[in-house]
């Protein structure tokens, strides 16, 4: 099964080799396809690449690592990773969808979104704060591009 990131999408996670948990509203999917994968074929699903998303970004943010990503732009549908895109452990949340972040520990993060689902994520509560900022920020820009 294709999985394209919608407004109902949460969060993608890592799973076995070659293969993720999306959680969508209500939902938990497991995707045959790396979370990179999914990026890259949702990017792709609406109209750009996943490279050509990533140099928007870094452009409008004039940031060089972890940029979040604009997947789909009438609706400003932008996630963020918690590490690395290519690593093997990295998660991608979508920026609308998050409530609240909980510090549980120096190394992991509680996210806790709209619909009152909860995941734990490995990465510092200060990172996931960095990520959630810049993906703000990144919807600011695009929202001011819009109304000029």
């Amino acid at each position: 099964m294709k999985y394209e990131i919608s407004k109902g999408t949460l969060a993608i996670l890592p799973n076995e080799k070659n293969s993720s948990v999306v959680y969508e509203d209500d939902e938990r999917y497991i995707i045959k396809e790396t979370p990179f994968q999914i990026m890259e074929d949702s990017c792709k699903y609406f109209g750009s690449t996943y490279e050509g998303r990533k140099d928007g970004a870094k452009e409008m943010l004039g940031a060089e690592y972890k940029v979040p990503i604009v997947v789909e732009d009438s609706s400003n549908l932008i996630v963020f990773p918690t590490t690395s895109p290519l690593s093997d452990d990295c998660v991608w949340i979508s920026l609308k969808r998050v409530e609240k972040i909980e510090k549980i520990d120096a190394n992991n993060t509680k996210i806790i979104f709209d619909n009152k689902t909860e995941i734990i994520v490995d990465s510092s509560y200060r990172t996931i704060e960095n990520q959630l900022s810049r993906a703000s920020r990144l919807d600011l820009i695009l929202r001011n591009h819009k109304n000029s």
